[in-house]
């Protein structure tokens, strides 16, 4: 279960992608080694960003 932190962060990724830059999301998903949120996005696939618990994005 991601944190609130996380889902604030994700819900602040994929309006950036889907209203700003027009990308599709092709995946979000929950790491279970390290419970990072994973997003993969992009039209080749090419974007993909990692949520900590605390909500920062790499």
């Amino acid at each position: 279960m991601p944190t609130a932190a996380q889902l604030e962060s994700l819900y602040r990724v994929s309006y950036q992608l889907t209203y700003i830059m027009l990308q599709p999301i092709h995946l979000v998903c929950i790491d279970q080694r390290t419970l990072n949120v994973y997003v993969l996005a992009g039209y080749g696939e090419d974007l993909e960003f990692e949520i900590v618990p605390n909500g920062e994005v790499f």
